[in-house]
């Protein structure tokens, strides 16, 4: 009983001083170590949850460095993290470890309008860059439906995309380059503002690495000139599947929105009570379709958006052209997510894509799916490019109902890929996905992966147990090695 006391001081002992020697390089109000404070850490936009051992909120690119450095030497794994909005667990430390919470990096550095790029930190808010360059005529493209929260840094790692990636890409087509911290504590920089760096283009295999090959902080984007003309319409249909034929013969007939948006009858059941759009409650679906840039071309391109809804029996079409209008149409899509929490008290938001093709199929698939385990499926997602979003519905206090609903999506994802689909568009695979990483990849292709992982330097103490098979479950191996490697090292953990 006296040695387990000793050992336990000892430990408590080692601790304190590695907390001491965090709070030297960062200052002691941004270290975060007590149980209170560490529950708001322990868990991302996902139904997943894991409680790390140190929160470490740096202020520069010198104080991250310094800080994995302190990390490696412990033995302890690291976990970045931005504004938490993410959905696949990307940013949950399933090994404790030091979560490095880059919210406080928010500067825009540098705004060059002539070259149409822009330097910022990693937890500036998405929305925020656009606002930044409002006046000099230019926007930031990506727009994932959290982009008032959302990071910038948290967007590079999953390589989000947005309703407006269907004409304008996702984020890896807008970063020119980044700085990154090594999991060695070394700071390099990948690709440049030019976006014409010769050799391996690291950087675009940074973006969507989900912390996993270091931390970026400081990230070069690409700007682009506002739109001379935006029009947008939603368009109102009585059946689901008149709405899926419209996304496919839009794109047939060489159109490309900068939008298509989708939201089904459960989504507007909760929608139009909680934000007064407009939406008729009895339509099966609902279809928001944006078009913009040369005025010439938007009257065109919009006449024949107009003309396929018509011929695909949709009910209404109705058109907004002054900013208020479309702001109003807009805040449906945006805010769909959270009005769902008037039909449930929780929801699982999955992340599949699939052939436009196949989006009538795949959602009466999905809708039986909801039907067989009894949940109600809000879909609302990026029809334009088959991103599909099923919104499983439950209340994780009724015993059982959590591991029904991950049953429920694992079959979901299933017909994403049976389809010819992908496991994810925009939200990374994290823990939520990575046992359906076989289904679409070879152990050869896995290995590689790997390879590429070791390439940056970075091994599983770097947000350790996600995207691979089986890394989850290794993640209680993983501490006990950390613990007894850092233990034979004299560190402190």
């Amino acid at each position: 009983m006296c040695v387990t006391s000793e050992r336990q001081q000892r430990q408590m002992t080692k601790t304190n001083n590695l907390m001491e020697q965090l709070k030297r390089i960062v200052g002691p109000r941004y270290v975060l170590h007590e149980p209170e404070d560490l529950l708001v850490f322990e868990y991302d936009g996902s139904i997943d949850r894991g409680l790390p051992a140190a929160v470490v909120l740096p202020d520069s690119t010198e104080q991250v460095s310094a800080v994995v450095r302190l990390a490696r030497e412990a033995g302890q794994p690291v976990v970045p993290r931005g504004a938490g909005t993410g959905l696949s667990g990307g940013a949950i430390p399933l090994a404790q470890g030091i979560v490095i919470a880059l919210t406080r990096m928010k500067r825009v550095i540098e705004i060059d309008a002539v070259n149409r790029l822009a330097v910022v930190e990693p937890g500036v808010i998405n929305l925020d860059i656009s606002k930044a360059v409002a006046h000099l005529g230019l926007y930031y493209a990506p727009d994932p439906s959290s982009q008032r929260a959302c990071t910038i840094g948290g967007n590079v790692a999953e390589n989000s995309g947005g309703p407006h990636c269907l004409a304008y890409g996702v984020t890896t087509n807008h970063v020119l380059a980044l700085e990154v911290v090594l999991p060695n504590g070394d700071i390099v920089w990948l690709g440049d503002p030019t976006g014409l760096a010769p050799g391996y283009d690291l950087r675009g295999a940074f973006i969507g690495s989900e912390g996993t090959f270091g931390i970026a902080t400081k990230v070069v984007v690409r700007l682009l000139p506002q739109p001379e003309a935006v029009r947008t319409m939603l368009a109102v249909f009585d059946r689901l599947d008149d709405a899926s034929k419209t996304v496919s013969d839009i794109i047939g007939n060489g159109v490309i929105p900068a939008a298509i948006e989708m939201m089904d009858q459960v989504t507007i059941q909760a929608v139009e009570p909680a934000l007064h759009v407009g939406l008729p409650l009895d339509a099966e679906a609902v279809l928001l379709i944006e078009v913009d840039g040369l005025r010439e071309s938007v009257e065109e391109q919009s006449d024949a958006v107009l003309s396929i809804c018509k011929q695909n029996h949709a009910r209404d079409v109705r058109v907004a052209e002054e900013a208020a209008d479309r702001e109003r149409l807009w805040s449906a899509r945006k805010g769909a997510i959270g009005a769902l929490g008037r039909l449930a008290p929780n929801y699982y938001i999955l992340d599949g894509v699939v052939p436009r093709s196949k989006l009538p199929q795949v959602l009466q698939e999905v809708r039986r799916i909801g039907e067989r385990y009894g949940f109600p499926i809000a879909n609302v997602f990026h029809a334009g490019d088959g991103n599909l979003h099923p919104n499983i519905l439950f209340n994780e206090r009724v015993p059982g109902e959590s591991q029904r609903v991950l049953e429920a999506g694992a079959e979901i994802m299933r017909v994403c890929v049976d389809a010819g689909g992908a496991l994810t568009g925009e939200h990374g695979i994290g823990i939520e996905k990575q046992d359906f990483m076989a289904w679409v990849y070879s152990e050869d292709d896995l290995a590689a992966m790997r390879n590429v992982r070791t390439a940056f330097g970075s091994d599983e103490g770097f947000n350790p147990g996600k995207i691979f098979p089986g890394a989850r479950s290794s993640c209680g191996e993983l501490t006990q090695k950390v613990v007894e490697r850092a233990a034979a090292m004299g560190a402190y953990i």
